[in-house]
């Protein structure tokens, strides 16, 4: 989970983006602030922050003042009106650059940014038997045995489980990241299967059975190769 936190003195932007962050599985707010100030004394406090999306244009402290003071920054996200500051910015090292208005799909593609930033620098331990996922209002725990496949639908992420179907806002690329390589494949742009689901292999699809239905998954044939390769195959 990325922990983060907002600085925009713009009380409607701070809403949106709190907005987007609750449709977002793979963040954590912790604060959002309307000014510098507040937010270096957070920051000094040692409180574990992965982000923060900061605005420049602010009073009394603004965003590259913030920057300024900080040694060793956590990853950044600007959030501006003005590309004017765009160059200075990324001086800092910024991850991405937002200018408002952004649309939720624009906001998804910075995250990832992040999200594989930090995946270099503290790869993914796959010795765990779970996954929590952001449904609505409450943080859901789905064991890897329990989920049967995954499906995109648009900006949204289906988990296909036993018991019910959980729909949330992400994309099939951070997903497939989170989820066991051993376990889980890719077998197309929409759909990342559990191996151990998989009743059979027919042309262009994978067969998974449930107690009411048999369900065909389809495969990309960029993905056929790679499936191929993860199964046992007896030849």
């Amino acid at each position: 989970m990325i922990k983060c936190i907002i600085i925009d003195d713009d009380s409607f932007v701070r809403k949106l983006i709190e907005f987007f962050i609750s449709k977002t599985m793979s963040l954590h707010l912790l604060h959002s602030l309307d000014n510098a100030v507040d937010a270096v004394n957070i920051l000094q406090s040692h409180e574990p922050i992965d982000l923060i999306f900061l605005d420049i244009e602010m009073p009394g402290m603004n965003g590259l003042d913030l920057l300024n003071t900080l040694e060793k920054p956590p990853q950044i996200i600007i959030i501006s009106s003005k590309e004017k500051y765009a160059v200075k910015a990324f001086d800092y090292d910024v991850i991405d650059y937002l200018l408002k208005p952004f649309t939720f799909v624009r906001f998804l593609k910075a995250v990832e940014k992040v999200e594989e930033k930090l995946a270099l620098q503290a790869p993914y331990n796959t010795s765990g038997e779970e996954i929590f996922i952001k449904h609505n209002s409450s943080m859901i725990r789905l064991k890897y045995k329990d989920i049967m496949w995954i499906e995109a639908m648009e900006n949204y992420v289906v988990f296909n489980t036993f018991s019910e179907k959980y729909t949330i806002h992400a994309t099939m690329k951070s997903i497939e990241k989170k989820l066991p390589a051993e376990l889980f494949i890719r077998t197309h742009r929409s759909f990342i299967v559990n191996l151990n689901f998989v009743t059979c292999i027919e042309d262009n699809s994978i067969v998974i059975k449930t107690k009411d239905n048999t369900n065909h998954i389809s495969i990309g044939k960029v993905y056929k190769e790679n499936l191929m390769k993860s199964i046992n195959l007896l030849q």
